[in-house]
């Protein structure tokens, strides 16, 4: 049985949080008319992203406003939604934190899934952001098992490969990749794809916002690494089929997984890691 998923490029003129939640719902009415049963949207896709300090503002609990009415929409349009937020909650290390989160809800409105990313990008991350302590986030969806990675965490081929390694068959994708990186949608994503055999949906903002300019593009790509949608640069909703059962064919000829020499591999700290050893 295949699973039908929309993914939302924008909004382009990203405003307020309620102009933003009026996008959403807008594009979750039109994901319910066109068949999907989830519904995908960028990084910080309800808050928006390049605000500067507007983050701390608008940042909030993973159950707080912005989760209730995502809700709303979700049980309104009877589809699962897909969005990002900054989350207020308590660092491991004591004292408050300031997460880039995703977070899923299902169609009845109830958070099955909740990630926050690991991997921080530039002073536009750190300067407001923790980064996460959980890189393998995962939930079951219409036969399919997902997983969650924001924007620059894909760029890390482990981070992927870490996910395939624990069977997650759909890797979804929220980003908010910008000019000039335009390769990351074009090439290294249908690679992560190809190499680590699964489905993978990048879904990305457009338009202008403060300093950056997105570049669209986005996307959502077979095992084979072959494009099944592509949005162009300007606001769209991608509506595609995903079929466990192509999974399945691809991973019979794409056979990388099975294959490995993991009995060779080197193992040990990483390169930051050896450095705080000295």
């Amino acid at each position: 049985m295949t699973v039908t998923v929309s993914l939302f490029q924008g909004p382009e003129n990203a405003g307020d949080v309620d102009a933003n939640l009026a996008a959403l719902d807008d594009a979750a009415r039109s994901a319910a008319a066109a068949g999907a049963s989830i519904l995908v949207t960028p990084e910080m896709s309800v808050s928006g992203y390049d605000i500067g300090d507007l983050v701390l503002e608008r940042a909030e609990p993973f159950d707080g406003p912005i989760f209730e009415k995502v809700s709303a929409i979700a049980r309104s349009r009877r589809v699962a939604i897909v969005y990002g937020y900054p989350e207020r909650s308590h660092s491991k290390l004591g004292g408050e934190a300031v997460f880039n989160a995703v977070q899923v809800v299902d169609a009845s409105g109830r958070s099955v899934a909740r990630y926050r990313k690991t991997h921080l990008f530039g002073e536009l991350d750190r300067a407001h952001f923790t980064p996460g302590p959980e890189l393998l986030v995962q939930f079951d969806f219409g036969g399919l098992r997902c997983g969650l990675l924001t924007c620059y965490d894909v760029e890390f081929p482990e981070t992927v490969r870490a996910h395939a390694d624990a069977g997650t068959q759909w890797l979804i994708v929220p980003t908010g990749l910008m000019t000039p990186f335009e390769i990351i949608a074009t090439h290294v994503v249908p690679t992560r794809a190809y190499e680590s055999q699964l489905f993978l949906t990048y879904v990305n903002r457009c338009g202008t916002e403060t300093s950056l300019t997105y570049c669209g593009l986005t996307c959502a790509v077979a095992p084979g690494g072959t494009d099944l949608a592509r949005a162009g640069a300007h606001e769209q909703l991608l509506t595609v089929d995903l079929d466990p059962a192509g999974l399945q064919r691809s991973r019979a000829v794409n056979t990388h997984l099975a294959d490995r020499r993991t009995d060779l591999y080197p193992t040990g700290p990483s390169r930051a890691e050896q450095e705080t050893d000295r």
